[in-house]
C-alpha cells in the first residue's frame, strides 16, 4: 500500500512552497524554494494522475456491484475495468519511483575522468575512444563539455584526460559509469591479428560547489612549474602549471592546460573539491550499506564493469548483465543510452526492493 499520509503532505507541502514564492521571496531563500518546488511539483503530478485513476476504477467497481445496473453497462464496465486496473499500476509503479529517496548529487553537473589503465598504448587510445563516445553521447542530450586537462599518449588517445560536463541530469545519468573499462581487440600494430585485452578506469564525480565541500587554506599545498608537454614556445618559458595537493587527505591535482596560472587554479580547485566531496559521499553510502548489510549502487572503481569486444561487435555490462550487440552505435554514443537506462533501471528497481523490505 501506499502511505496515504506522505502523499497528503507531499501535497500540502507543495501549496505551501507555491504560496511562499508567490509572496515575493528573493536571494537564497527564493533559489531554495524553488528548486523544491520543482522538485514536489512532477511527484504531485503523479499522486494526481494515481488518485484520478483510482476514482475511475472505483466508479467501474460500483457499476458492477450495483445490481440496478442494466446490461449494456455492466458489459462496457466489465470491458472497461482491465485498462483501468493496468493504468492504475502502473502509474502506481511511477509513483513508488518518485516518492524513492533522492541522491541530492544528481542535479549537478559532472567531472569526467578517465584513465589509461593496462595495456600501453593500447589503453591510451581505448581511453581516447571512451572519451569520444561520452562527448558524442553528451551532445546528444544537449549538454557542454568543457577539456580540463589532458594528457596524450605516445601514438595518440590519453594517458589521462578530465572534462566538465554541464547540463540536466549529467551526473544523475552518467554516474553509473564509473568503474573500469575493458577493450578486447586487435591492435593496429598487430602483425599476427591476434586479439589484445586493455582497460581504462573511468570516474563520474559530482561537480562540487564551494558551499558543498570547506577547504581550508591552511590544508592546501600550491605548487608552480612550467608547463609539460605539447604547446609550442609557450611551453617551459611561463609558469602556468599549478598542482594542489591537499593535505589531510593526500589528494593531488594538476592542471596546465591553460595559460593562465589563474584558471589553472580555479580548475585544479574545482576537480578537487569534486573529489574530496566525492570520497566524503562514498565513505557515508560506505558506512550506510555496511549498516544495513547491502550495498546498493556502489559503483566500485576497482572492479570491471564494462567489457567492449570488437571481433564480437558486443558490449556486455556485467553488473546487470546485459549484452548488446551493437558496440558501432554505443562507441558513437548513439546507442549507450541504452546501457545508461537499463543502469539507472536497475538502481530504482534494488531500492523498491529495500522500500518494500523495509
Amino acid at each position: 500500500m501506499l502511505p496515504l499520509a506522505k502523499l497528503q503532505a507531499l501535497i500540502v507541502r507543495r501549496d505551501l512552497v507555491e504560496a511562499e514564492l508567490s509572496a515575493g521571496v528573493e536571494g537564497e531563500r527564493y533559489v531554495a524554494l524553488s528548486r523544491e518546488f520543482s522538485e514536489l511539483t512532477p511527484v504531485v503530478e503523479a499522486i494526481n494522475a494515481y488518485r484520478t485513476a483510482q476514482a475511475e476504477l472505483a466508479d467501474v467497481e460500483q457499476l458492477l456491484a450495483d445490481p440496478a445496473t442494466d446490461r449494456e453497462m455492466a458489459d462496457l464496465a466489465h470491458e472497461e475495468k482491465p485498462a483501468l486496473e493496468e493504468k492504475l499500476a502502473g502509474l502506481e509503479h511511477q509513483l513508488r519511483l518518485a516518492l524513492l529517496p533522492k541522491d541530492a548529487a544528481d542535479a549537478k553537473n559532472a567531472i569526467l575522468e578517465i584513465r589509461a589503465g593496462t595495456g600501453g598504448d593500447e589503453a591510451s587510445l581505448f581511453a581516447g575512444d571512451l572519451f569520444r563516445m561520452y562527448e558524442r553521447y553528451a551532445a546528444l542530450q544537449g549538454w557542454t563539455m568543457e577539456l580540463i586537462s589532458a594528457s596524450e599518449g605516445t601514438v595518440g588517445g590519453y594517458k589521462e584526460i578530465v572534462a566538465e560536463i554541464r547540463g540536466a541530469g549529467a551526473y544523475a545519468r552518467l554516474k553509473f559509469e564509473s568503474g573500469v573499462h575493458r577493450v578486447q581487440r586487435v591492435p593496429a600494430t598487430e602483425s599476427g591479428g591476434r586479439i589484445h585485452t586493455s582497460a581504462a578506469t573511468v570516474a563520474v564525480l559530482p561537480e562540487a560547489e564551494e558551499v558543498d565541500v570547506a577547504i581550508a587554506e591552511d590544508d592546501l599545498r600550491i605548487d608552480v612549474m612550467r608547463a609539460q608537454g605539447a604547446g609550442g614556445q609557450h611551453v617551459n618559458k611561463t609558469e602556468s602549471a599549478v598542482r594542489i595537493t591537499h593535505i589531510p587527505t593526500n589528494t593531488v591535482v594538476l592542471v596546465q592546460d591553460e595559460r593562465s596560472q589563474h584558471k589553472n587554479k580555479a580548475r585544479a580547485m574545482a576537480i578537487l573539491r569534486s573529489r574530496i566531496f566525492d570520497e566524503e559521499r562514498r565513505r557515508l553510502a560506505a558506512t550506510r550499506a555496511e549498516d544495513r548489510k547491502l550495498q546498493v549502487g556502489s559503483g566500485d572503481r576497482s572492479e570491471r564493469i564494462r567489457t567492449y569486444n570488437f571481433p564480437q561487435g558486443r558490449v556486455t555490462d556485467h553488473r546487470i548483465e546485459l549484452t548488446l550487440y551493437k558496440l558501432p552505435e554505443i562507441m558513437a554514443g548513439t546507442a549507450l543510452g541504452e546501457i545508461v537506462d537499463a543502469l539507472i533501471a536497475d538502481h530504482q528497481a534494488s531500492l523498491l526492493a529495500l522500500d518494500t523490505a523495509a
